[in-house]
């Protein structure tokens, strides 16, 4: 599976199966074995900063939040809730300036903060693209809900790996922004 490690496959698997089908139109891209991640910087994501709310996996309630750069860093926090409200998992994000480009990292954790990755591992995804108002990296994207409305929504796709008949599958999490 590309950017989680395999042991996540049943949760992504009954994640996706209970999305509606028309949510499943691909997001995310891939970057091609070898390629380069073009030049970038993090003043390109200006749009991402702020408080977002919506919908995250089986539409249960998810928060997403962005810090403006400091020290060439972006941090970021996301909370995903279950049905029943109490915390399913969290993330805790960076996006960093490497090599002249952007890399997203991050490490989930379980409502009771232990880690998924080891202590000293994290998930990696490596910049694809940076086009306005969207940011795609390696099985993961980011971007504006509408390009001509900045800061009023984001969708957030994650690629999960493909289902029985090879189509790609992804979480996806849509969100409008609180912080305005």
């Amino acid at each position: 599976m590309n950017g989680l490690p395999a042991r996540f496959a049943p949760l992504i698997a009954l994640c996706v199966a209970s999305l509606p089908a028309g949510l499943l139109a691909q997001e995310t891209r891939v970057l091609a074995e070898n390629a380069e991640s073009p030049p970038a910087g993090l003043e390109q994501l200006d749009w991402l900063v702020g408080q977002w709310k919506g919908e995250g996996v089986r539409g249960a309630p998810a928060m997403e939040n962005w810090l403006a750069p400091m020290g060439g860093v972006m941090v970021g926090t996301l909370v995903q809730e279950d049905a029943e409200g109490a915390i399913m998992f969290t993330e805790h994000l960076y996006l960093m300036q490497e090599n002249g480009t952007v890399v997203l990292r991050l490490k989930h954790f379980n409502a009771d903060l232990t880690g998924w990755e080891e202590k000293d591992d994290m998930v990696t995804f490596r910049l694809i693209a940076l086009e306005e108002c969207a940011a795609y990296f390696n099985a993961l994207t980011m971007r504006c809900a509408d390009r001509r409305k900045p800061g009023k929504g984001l969708i957030t796709a994650v690629r999960s790996g493909a289902d029985a008949t090879g189509r790609v599958t992804e979480l996806v999490f849509r969100y409008t922004n609180v912080s305005q």
